[in-house]
């Protein structure tokens, strides 16, 4: 690209020590934050339980079928365990890994249609998202959904810039269709909603109805099949109630009503992707309100296809899709960064010194906000501030400054990128570390490294009035769940035995002499006044554990 003059590019590849510096920042405090509550407990208990049980068809949580998602990252992360052992890097290592193969999938798009320094910016602008490495650095399936959906895309779009009828077509659009494939594997059948309503939308906007001839729909629907079917019967055999749950209360209910209890204001997602795109985001403003050159097909592209208006197309009704929805999760909108980070580095190319400077220069800015604001909220709701805290938050202002400076007023774009990302990368997640030091009850490590001497093999292990996520993994312990059902409703309702009551409860520790109950606070007060017996050996405001040791 003519862009590429004056910064040293001139197409030539970003070398192999520059991913690895970026790797190793995205995987440097992976290994040392504890597990967050709910969602990092459960994504480590369920492959556990498949290493266990042997049982990788029909997915559990703390010994009850769970069905709310598919089970690639599952599958994934037991056998990881496998080879390494299960460790707070191990059970993070698909959903983190592939959250970072993001940034070089996006960089690999880029280069190959609109040239190396647009590339970089692509790079540079997923780095310095908030919300992209913050969301990228909490377990959970929403990683999974955005490498392989977004994937899909760019493969759909280079087989919509091939030649009609060439090989390179066939080839591309059968990779997209094995990468939605594994889409669905890793998140559900809204893949195929998002994927159809995009190319519906698109092709309307364009009138072209050409690219719906080129899908190569047979060969492609077969390895489609092939990949994510043998699954979905298999789990259906073997658990005949399986799909009405899966597919009508975990999509169709989801999507429809509020029954997941998870209601958010219909700008929700909006304010969210301001706050996580806010280093870039007048430009991407600008790129939403205008129609640039940029909207005609690369250099050397087949045909009239406009990539970079397919992906705003797909970011959008993605967009759209999830803020319509009765139930809203942060993560939901993370398959759309890659995208826009994509189309606004192909748009900010003209001038890429002061789209580094500004990215730099916001995202320091909101790092700073961010880490006085949480010593701030230490001061006022704890009484004091960690060392840890503060020497975190340090490091994350530190690494923004460095950013800064390498970006004012250098035209040597690599540095810049490498630096900013670095920065970007690291600050975020020292961030992190942060709040898990001045929130320590967002996991239950310190409670179970308090109650661990006293829990033997045979140890009863109760969870009364909750179930914290956490423990389970942990321990390497499943628990009997005591009046409660939340998450594990449809598992209690599958096997009603393994749903005991208060008083069935009450009977068994009275009778104990080697258990331990994981109680929820208000519970245990009521109970505790009626004379149950137990001796009290950690609490935080969410559990206190009772030993009858």
């Amino acid at each position: 690209m003519s862009a590429d003059t004056g910064h040293g590019l001139h197409g030539a590849r970003v070398g192999w020590a520059f991913w690895i510096l970026l790797a190793a920042a995205w995987f440097a405090t992976a290994p040392w934050r504890p597990l967050f509550d709910p969602d990092e407990g459960r994504y480590a208990e369920i492959p556990r339980e498949m290493v266990v049980s042997g049982d990788w068809v029909t997915p559990h949580l703390n010994d009850l079928r769970y069905f709310e998602k598919p089970p690639l990252q599952y599958w994934a992360t037991a056998a990881t365990y496998e080879l390494f052992g299960l460790t707070p890097l191990t059970s993070r290592l698909w959903a983190f890994a592939l959250a970072f193969a993001c940034l070089p999938m996006v960089y690999a798009w880029v280069r190959r249609l609109y040239g190396a320094l647009p590339a970089l910016l692509a790079v540079a602008a997923l780095a310095v998202s908030p919300y992209f490495v913050m969301v990228s650095h909490v377990n959970v399936l929403d990683q999974g959904l955005a490498f392989f959906l977004v994937g899909a895309v760019f493969c759909f779009t280079r087989a919509q810039l091939s030649a009609p009828g060439a090989p390179a077509e066939r080839r591309w659009m059968l990779a997209a269709w094995a990468a939605a494939a594994l889409a669905v594997l890793s998140k559900g059948i809204v893949v195929g909603v998002l994927a159809g309503l995009s190319l519906l939308v698109y092709s309307l906007l364009e009138r072209d109805r050409r690219i719906w001839g080129r899908l190569h729909l047979l060969p492609g629907l077969a390895l489609f099949l092939a990949i994510a079917a043998p699954w979905f019967v298999l789990v259906t055999l073997r658990n005949p109630s399986f799909p009405g749950f899966f597919f009508v209360h975990e999509h169709f209910a989801r999507f429809l009503t509020t029954v997941h209890s998870r209601v958010e204001p219909w700008w929700y997602f909006l304010v969210l992707l301001a706050v996580g795109t806010l280093p870039w985001l007048m430009p991407l403003l600008r790129t939403l309100s205008s129609r640039p050159a940029a909207d005609a097909s690369p250099p050397g592209a087949a045909g009239a296809f406009k990539p970079l208006k397919f992906l705003l197309v797909y970011s959008l009704v993605t967009l759209g899709f999830f803020s319509a929805s009765g139930s809203k999760l942060a993560p939901y909108i993370l398959p759309i960064l890659p995208t826009l980070a994509a189309v606004v580095a192909v748009r900010s190319a003209a001038d890429p010194t002061a789209f580094m400077r500004n990215a730099a220069r916001l995202s320091a800015a909101l790092m700073t906000v961010a880490g006085i604001g949480l010593l701030l909220y230490s001061a006022r709701h704890q009484g004091f501030v960690a060392r840890a805290a503060i020497g975190w938050t340090v490091a994350a202002l530190g690494a923004a400054a460095l950013a800064v400076a390498v970006t004012w007023g250098r035209r040597a774009l690599l540095p810049a990128v490498a630096v900013t990302a670095l920065a970007a990368i690291l600050g975020w997640q020292f961030l992190m570390n942060a709040f898990a030091v001045v929130e320590p009850t967002h996991t239950s490590l310190a409670l179970v490294e308090a109650v661990r001497p006293q829990v033997r093999p045979g140890t009863a292990l109760y969870s009364v009035g909750q179930y914290r996520e956490t423990i389970s993994p942990y321990l390497a312990r499943t628990l009997q769940v005591v009046a409660f059902r939340g998450e594990l409703e449809f598992g209690l309702g599958e096997e009603p035995a393994k749903d005991m009551s208060m008083e069935q409860f009450v009977r068994r520790w009275d009778g104990a002499t080697d258990a331990v109950a994981f109680f929820d606070p208000g519970l245990w007060d009521q109970w505790r006044r009626q004379g149950l017996p137990g001796r009290v050996v950690a609490a935080d405001p969410h559990t206190v554990i009772v030993s009858r040791l």
